[in-house]
């Protein structure tokens, strides 16, 4: 089968450092941290304090009525804009200069509707069952969020709704890759989504220790410090469209970069610990690296997993050494975005392949913010407090979630 090249020419986000593209990554530049107090934990009774939040989202800046706002779950709202913004960035318009069978949606989400889910179990509650909205199902389900932008934009190709924890969209983008190298699509709107900062889910994270309790936003997401004790919620979206190269050249779209690899494993371990020897990790990044031809003194970008948790961080850093090898490994420049942006579960993925994608355009890598006492088993180049300018040829973005899913995205500067 005839492999064809992916391009990406089409990009959105929805942040806690800044909503649309140009926001999000003026704020990764230049170090600001999107994570906040959040004053309803306190009176939940939980000892954490900070999120990562979106502040003033409007719905209607994206072309969402107010009928449509109160239709759907937040979740799928934050979707909606970010493939609103994509979409007008990559001028494809289906039964124009796409066939409608030919333009795929992949969204990833860790969770789906949960504040949906939250609210009509109120109701079931206080009321009777009887009661329950009829729009609870077509709110609460994971899937909704790739159906919806399918709905809005004709897209009648595969629909693909990927949920694999925080690995959740960087599965889709990397499942949309593979469906438009091997013709089974010409473009997909590909990416990811989430909005669960609600009691519910912070008491599951808390009793799971895996939540920081630092009361202080600039030192609660601390990846690869000595002083990290865990991750920070966050809610955001990021949608990017990826289109077969012939393709995209043929109508003129702007290209961002090119994605190369894919690589997607399993732990096969323990429910929310990472496998200890790092092996399935690497291999997921090994296969990105091998996809893309790879050569030994190219300079790479690592967009790491990196949550803050004690077993992630210092897994992730032995995944890497296995993958490139120590020479390679040293070599590579390399940074947790969740420093600024706190940890946006299944959107995860997908806004850090955009950073990694925008790091790579313009040479400059993110940095990590906080970082002033490193674990001494993190020992590589994890490009901290300041971002760094350096002419990239390629970049990795890494996700490990629960359920010992291991994924990686590779692009190549065009």
């Amino acid at each position: 089968m005839e492999e064809r090249r992916v391009v990406i020419t089409g990009t959105g986000v929805i942040s806690p450092v800044g909503s649309g593209v140009d926001a999000f990554w003026s704020a990764l530049q230049a170090g600001r941290c999107g994570i906040r107090v959040l004053p309803d934990l306190e009176a939940w009774g939980l000892p954490v304090r900070v999120a990562g939040t979106v502040e003033d989202f409007d719905p209607a800046a994206w072309g969402i009525s107010a009928k449509e706002a109160r239709r759907n779950d937040r979740f799928c709202l934050l979707a909606q804009a970010a493939a609103a913004q994509a979409m007008e960035e990559s001028g494809l318009r289906s039964g124009e200069n796409i066939a409608p069978e030919r333009l795929g949606v992949y969204i990833g989400t860790g969770i789906g509707g949960m504040q949906t889910f939250i609210e009509q179990t109120r109701v079931m509650l206080e009321e009777g069952a009887d009661r329950i909205s009829p729009l609870f199902i077509p709110k609460m389900i994971g899937n909704i969020a790739a159906g919806n932008i399918a709905l809005r934009y004709d897209a009648q190709g595969a629909n693909l709704t990927t949920a694999a924890a925080c690995a959740s969209s960087t599965q889709s983008v990397g499942e949309a890759f593979r469906a438009i190298r091997y013709g089974f699509a010409d473009a997909v709107i590909a990416g990811g989504t989430e909005a669960v900062l609600n009691p519910l889910a912070f008491g599951g994270f808390v009793s799971a220790h895996a939540l920081t309790h630092s009361p202080d936003p600039l030192r609660a997401s601390l990846p690869f410090s000595a002083d990290r004790g865990g991750f920070v919620m966050a809610e955001g979206a990021a949608v990017l469209i990826l289109e077969e190269y012939a393709h995209a050249l043929s109508r003129g779209a702007q290209i961002l970069a090119e994605v190369t690899g894919y690589g997607n494993c399993c732990d096969a371990w323990h429910p929310t610990a990472p496998r200890p020897d790092g092996v399935p990790a690497s291999r997921a990044i090994r296969d990105a690296l091998e996809q893309s031809d790879f050569r030994a003194g190219e300079a790479l970008y690592i967009n790491a997993h990196g949550t803050g948790t004690l077993l992630n961080d210092k897994t992730e850093t032995l995944a890497i050494k296995l993958a490139l090898g120590e020479t390679e490994a040293r070599r590579a420049s390399i940074s947790s975005t969740k420093s600024m942006t706190g940890h946006m579960i299944g959107a995860a993925g997908a806004v850090e392949i955009l950073a990694s994608a925008l790091a790579l355009r313009d040479g400059i890598v993110p940095p990590t913010i906080g970082l002033t006492n490193p674990d001494p088993e993190c020992d590589l180049d994890y490009t901290p407090l300041e971002a760094r300018a350096r002419g990239l040829d390629l970049a990795v973005s890494n996700s490990l979630g629960f359920g010992g899913h291991d994924a990686c995205v590779a692009l190549r500067k065009m």
